[in-house]
Order: C-alpha cells, then structure tokens, then sequence
C-alpha cells in the first residue's frame, strides 16, 4: 500500500477555554468597550458531511471583521482553517476545544456579564448560532437555556426528536429558531 499523500497543510490556533480567555480579559474588555469588537457569536456544535453544513464556513467568512466567533465542537472544522484575522491581537475564532468544552463558552459570558456589571446574559453583544447534529447536544442546549440565554439559533435543521409541543414551549419561552440563509440570518443577527 502507498504512504498516505498529504492533502493540505497550515496551522490552526486554538486552546481558548475560558483560563486563556480570562488571561486575556483586559485585552478583551478594553477592545469591546472601544468598539474594536462589536459582537461574538457563539458558533459551537456538531459537523457533518450534508452540503446544508457549509452554511456555517459561508457564515463565519461574511461575518464583519469586527466580530468574533466562540466555538467549542465539531462544528469548528467549518471555519477554523479560514484566514479571518485578529482584532488587536485577539483571534478571530477563539476555539475552546471539543464539545464538553462547551462549558467553557458558558464561563466566558457568564465573566462578561460579571465584568460589564449586566443583570440578564442577554444584555450582552453575544450571538448563539449552534450546528445541530447529535443527540448530546441536547445537554449543551439545556444548559444555555438553565442560564437563561435566549434566541437561540439552531441550524441546519432542528432535532429531529423534538415534538411541536416541545417545539411550542422552546419557542414561546427561549426564543428557539432555526436558521435561513446566510444572508438573512447576517442582516437579523447584525441588524
């Protein structure tokens, strides 16, 4: 059998759960308090091979420069190998690990909210727009919503097991939406 044929090559830059990003805090705050960073979207979850997936590459490429991704999951494969830039110093994707490292998104806002003396998570210039997939997501998503985070997007399709009552009370009480286009979903998260 023949050796393996490198197919691509580069670097990627991650280890950002949330002790790197506390390091960073003051860097962090000062470039949001400038308006150097309007906005982070929180772009974890899964992956797969379905072309519907590469709505999240197209999304992480039109993102404005200003904005910055949080991610933790699969879905990073998508858009962690773009060449998006830093703001400042700071990555444009600050890739916390594997899903269980969704935890360290959760840390990150909760400090943000602390730091920026914010009574509801939902004040801040956060974005949650999560890769559906895998039925251990529901965890993630469970523990957004006991954290009270709302108007979460979730995309390219919504847990298949979900009943149109549960669906019903999602909606109603978090906000849960799906996604649509790239373009559509830039101009409500953005606008």
């Amino acid at each position: 059998m023949a050796s393996p044929v490198e197919i691509e090559n580069g670097t990627i830059v991650g280890g950002f759960a949330h002790a790197q990003v506390f390091a960073l805090a003051d860097k962090i705050v000062d470039a949001v308090k400038s308006g150097a960073i309007k906005k982070f979207f929180v772009m974890a979850g899964c992956d797969g091979r379905m072309k519907s997936r590469s709505y999240y590459t197209e999304f992480a490429e039109k993102l404005p420069k200003d904005t910055v991704i949080l991610t933790a999951g699969c879905a990073k494969y998508r858009y962690n190998k773009l060449e998006l830039g830093d703001i400042g110093g700071i990555p444009r994707v600050l890739d916390a690990g594997q899903c269980n490292d969704s935890y360290s998104l959760a840390v990150i806002a909760l400090k943000l909210k602390e730091i920026f003396e914010m009574n509801d998570i939902n004040e801040l210039p956060i974005a949650y727009n999560i890769a559906w997939y895998e039925q251990k997501a529901v965890i993630v998503l469970l523990a957004l919503l006991s954290l009270g985070v709302k108007n979460i997007h979730l995309g390219p399709s919504l847990p298949a097991f979900l009943s149109p009552n549960v669906v019903n009370v999602l909606v109603e009480n978090f906000g849960i939406a799906g996604i649509g286009t790239v373009d559509e979903d830039m101009k409500m998260f953005l606008g």
